[in-house]
């Protein structure tokens, strides 16, 4: 992956490059639980217990790792305040990098808290993620950091394909996975593609990026608001968009309620603590057909005042009971089929 630099042609990973990142990441990151689902028809991956509480220190570790093997030990810059910053922070400290993170102003202060204390430094600017993105990549031209993008990065996404290595030895026939900007769709979807394994992607209603890009139906689309704030993207990234369009078989959407459902029953029926987009995938199990299906459960970071929101509000709705059918866990719901080939 050497031929790749935040200033020159992207380049495009493969398979090798997912089973080369496995290899580097040997030791170095947790192979997270795989169980089966008490609430839900299928098994679920617990990337919510990995290093930092997410999946995402997986593709940073693995861009880390490659940036010092060439010789590089540049500080890093990135643009967040969740799940990216924690990776990178995790990861910087564990090679001996510096880390810089750029967050708005209106980061929450937990979040600030929690990304400095794994040695990061945190720089607040603007009034939003846009502008926040805009400072770290000036900063990187300025003072030429690296700038390591949230998910199209091809380093990224084959640190966050590992997770597919990991499933393999349970013979899936298929693996549902939550899709933002694409990262974790697009690496998974690299290893398992070419084994025959069934790649569908989960999005909530209106905040739907990726299906919108791949029908050509992007244009003015502002994403709505969600508990599951981790997929929450206003585009997917170049280069993720065009590996999903080749490795993703189907896109489900569902809706909001849904996706706090599924929070809801991971953790009453499963006894698992999953954020919004952690939980993503888990929601539309019961939509798809498999022998074997497996939904990734990609992170737990998530207060416990909001679940018991979450409960407050579930129980004057007066949800169904627990373990009763659950035929209508999304309305509405939307699928796009694609071209694999």
């Amino acid at each position: 992956m050497s031929a790749f630099t935040e200033w020159g042609p992207m380049y495009v990973p493969t398979a090798h490059d997912v089973a080369d990142a496995a290899m580097r990441l040997e030791g170095l990151v947790r192979k997270t639980p795989l169980v089966p689902a008490t609430g839900f028809p299928g098994w679920l991956k617990l990337e919510s217990m990995q290093h930092t509480g997410a999946y995402k220190v997986r593709g940073a570790l693995n861009a880390l790792l490659s940036q010092v093997a060439r010789g590089d030990r540049r500080p890093v810059v990135a643009a967040s305040a969740g799940n990216h910053a924690a990776g990178v922070a995790y990861a910087a400290r564990l090679v001996g990098l510096q880390a810089i993170t750029v967050v708005p102003r209106t980061a929450p202060l937990t979040k600030i808290q929690r990304t400095e204390g794994l040695g990061a430094r945190v720089i607040r600017h603007g009034a939003d993620f846009e502008a926040a993105y805009a400072e770290a990549r000036r900063l990187s031209r300025l003072q030429g950091w690296r700038f390591l993008h949230a998910f199209d990065d091809p380093d990224i996404i084959a640190g966050q394909g590992t997770i597919a290595h990991e499933l393999l030895a349970h013979e899936p026939d298929v693996v549902l996975v939550p899709v933002g900007g694409g990262g974790l769709a697009a690496g998974i979807g690299l290893a398992l593609a070419a084994r025959g394994v069934r790649v569908v992607g989960v999005q909530v209603a209106g905040v739907d990026a990726m299906a919108r890009t791949l029908r050509g139906t992007l244009g003015g689309f502002v994403p709505a608001e969600t508990m599951a704030d981790g997929v929450r993207v206003s585009a997917p990234g170049e280069l993720t968009a065009r590996i999903c369009s080749r490795v993703l078989d189907e896109i489900v959407t569902v809706s909001e309620e849904a996706v706090r459902d599924a929070m809801l029953r991971l953790a009453i029926e499963d006894r698992v603590v999953a954020e919004g987009a952690g939980a993503l995938a888990a929601a539309a199990l019961p939509l798809v057909e498999g022998r074997r299906k497996i939904a990734v459960v990609s992170g737990g970071n998530v207060d416990l005042e909001a679940l018991l929101a979450l409960r407050s509000e579930n129980t004057h709705a007066s949800p169904p009971a627990l373990g009763a059918p659950r035929h209508a866990i999304t309305e509405p719901l939307v699928r796009v089929s694609l071209n694999s080939a």
